[in-house]
């Protein structure tokens, strides 16, 4: 037989005697994977200092993946951990609200996924965009609104942040963009914003979010292919919360990979429980954007504590085991806190300290949102934010012409 194969010029295949298996990197979801070395910590609060994020932090597709060391300080990892627990604590307030039936309607809250807005922040600038979907609270805090704005928007007040006229899923504020109520629309909103960015000569980046449930959208991959076309500098990014409503990602999703959704364009799965990570993460794509080399798709593996919305208990489709697992083992706001006393950045003390200031200032802002005062039920009132002020027509019209409205 070897003589032949010679003969003919054709090449035997070669027999291994052992086989030697790929080892598949796996994102963690371990919130307090990332480690630095206490006695290189400085005393001083703002001087930097080096920590070692965890080999599981990313997985990547076509892309290099990020360094796994990042630079920051302890004001700012207090400042995270602030932050966090300031979104948790508003989200309660949001959920008794919304049982005490002051809250109607729609209101999805995102306790337990803390980290992804958290770690976005603090790796962008304010001149960047951001667009989201209907879980917008804690982004909305985070670009700049008030607690007192977002809770006084969801009782739909007249000082809130959308003057009570968009409730839980649309808010905005300089450099948010909402808060969009109709699934996957926000994702070619975001490649607008990032079109204007570099149609205006502005080196910043958008960041546009989704959920695993809006992955199937078809708008989503027209936005995708628009983006890759031009090159435009976005992150789309999908908070893989692992349920889309009330459905498992993988009975929903052929591909549940969602950072490898974008095929032409080059993606990045991220510890979505750790708020280094998530940081990590988007300041180098932002980087990566801003330098030209267009979109990235990033995955975001987080866990949404709650059901899909306030109606919905989120127990029939996951067992209340899975989510204390879940809670007792990979949460954002522990996980930092185990880090932050662990790296002797603070002590047990200060960080009581710290979790009192951020629940006592959500407390004040929400008393001060439950007194504000409702609209007035007037046409002026209604028909005031249809139109951009000094552009509206002569009159709006009623069904009959005594419901006329005249600017």
């Amino acid at each position: 037989m070897l003589t032949r194969a010679l003969r003919s010029g054709r090449a035997l295949p070669l027999r291994r005697n052992a086989f030697t298996p790929i080892v598949k990197r796996t994102v963690t979801m371990d919130a307090a994977s990332s480690h630095a070395e206490k006695e290189h910590v400085p005393e001083e609060d703002d001087k930097p200092f080096e920590v070692r994020l965890s080999d599981e932090s990313f997985e990547t597709y076509e892309l290099d993946p990020p360094p796994y060391t990042l630079h920051t300080t302890k004001r700012e990892l207090k400042q995270m951990y602030y932050d966090m627990v300031s979104i948790r604590r508003m989200e309660m307030a949001a959920d008794r609200l919304y049982k005490e039936k002051k809250i109607r309607g729609f209101c999805h809250l995102s306790t337990g996924q803390e980290a992804v807005a958290a770690g976005i922040e603090h790796a962008i600038s304010k001149e960047d965009y951001v667009i989201t979907a209907y879980r917008c609270h804690g982004f909305a805090l985070m670009r700049g609104g008030t607690v007192k704005s977002i809770i006084g928007e969801l009782l739909g007040r007249r000082e809130g942040i959308a003057y009570g006229k968009g409730g839980s899923m649309h808010m905005f504020t300089t450099g948010f963009y909402g808060g969009n109520g109709i699934v996957g629309a926000q994702v070619p909103v975001g490649a607008g914003l990032a079109f204007a960015n570099q149609y205006n000569g502005k080196k910043n980046t958008t960041i546009c979010l989704y959920g695993d449930g809006a992955s199937n959208q078809g708008q989503v991959f027209e936005a995708f292919n628009m983006a890759k076309l031009w090159n435009l500098p976005v992150l789309f990014g999908c908070e893989n919360n692992k349920y889309g409503m009330g459905t498992a990602a993988n009975r929903a999703a052929a591909l549940t990979e969602y950072y490898k959704r974008g095929q032409y364009i080059p993606g990045l799965k991220v510890n979505g429980m750790d708020v280094l990570a998530v940081k990590a993460a988007v300041q180098y794509g932002r980087q990566y954007t801003v330098e030209g080399h267009g979109p990235l798709v990033l995955e975001y593996v987080t866990y949404r504590y709650g059901g899909h919305s306030m109606s919905d208990p989120g127990t029939t489709y996951r067992t209340r085991e899975e989510i204390q697992r879940m809670r007792s083992t990979n949460d954002p706001i522990a996980g930092l806190k185990q880090k932050l006393l662990d790296w002797e950045v603070t002590s047990e003390d200060e960080l009581k300290a710290i979790d009192k200031e951020a629940r006592s200032y959500v407390d004040k802002e929400v008393e001060e949102a439950e007194k504000m005062p409702a609209p007035e039920a007037t046409p002026k009132i209604l028909y005031e934010d249809i139109y951009v002020k000094g552009s509206e027509p002569p009159f709006m019209r009623g069904r009959t012409p005594d419901e006329n409205y005249y600017y």
